[in-house]
């Protein structure tokens, strides 16, 4: 099964290579070398609904992606500039499957909010520290595959993967409602940039007084 993917959502062209993914590579199967395998690697495939949302206070929110497959749920933490990002990759990845495959009926990002609310508590099986996007052809199904935030002494390739296979319409949703969760967060101080706190902040633009 060939399916083109863009590990790079940020990013707003991709080479859109080909790979297989959860593979070990061809030369270190069957040598002799022990593959350095990942810690674990769960598919959702197909999920039942994914959306992404945040827990807690403003200036104190965790952020999440969670899925459902029938009675399983699969939860894991990302960062809000991982959710901003992720949303605007979705969004430039399915305007190029768009494009490169004209037949394709149009994929809705219309949500219900509360369908698409985390409600706690959650448990999340690790902190993200990439995300990609994948797409296969034949299934008309989107993967969206994350790996696991480690430290520098760990191996990379021991990094947990999981992925999220889905419609296009549903990733469509999780982008529009991933923005809308980005932006509800601190209001912003239109003269620093930085997040404002409910008492004020200091902001170097005058002079550190509490604005």
């Amino acid at each position: 099964m060939e399916i083109i993917t863009c590990p790079h959502p940020t990013s707003p062209k991709c080479d859109e290579p080909q790979s297989h993914l959860g593979e070990v590579p061809a030369g270190r199967r069957g040598s002799g070398i022990l593959a350095i395998m990942p810690r674990f690697e769960i598919d959702v495939d197909p999920c039942d609904h994914i959306t992404a949302d945040a827990i807690g206070k403003p200036g104190q929110r965790v952020f999440y992606i969670q899925a459902f497959q029938d009675q399983r749920t699969v939860t894991v933490i990302i960062e809000k500039a991982q959710l901003n990002s992720m949303a605007i990759g979705i969004e430039q990845f399915l305007s190029q499957l768009d494009e490169q495959n004209p037949d394709l009926s149009e994929a809705s990002g219309d949500y219900v909010e509360e369908v698409m609310r985390i409600n706690p508590p959650v448990d999340p099986l690790f902190r993200v520290g990439e995300i990609g996007l994948g797409y296969d052809k034949d299934r008309d199904m989107v993967v969206l595959f994350v790996k696991e935030l480690l430290t520098e002494e760990d191996d990379p390739e021991t990094a947990a993967v999981v992925r999220f296979w889905a419609t296009r319409t549903q990733v469509r949703m999780l982008a529009r409602w991933g923005v809308e969760v980005a932006s509800r967060g601190r209001t912003v101080c239109p003269q620093c940039g930085q997040p404002e706190e409910p008492g004020g902040h200091f902001c170097p633009k005058k002079n550190g007084r509490l604005h």
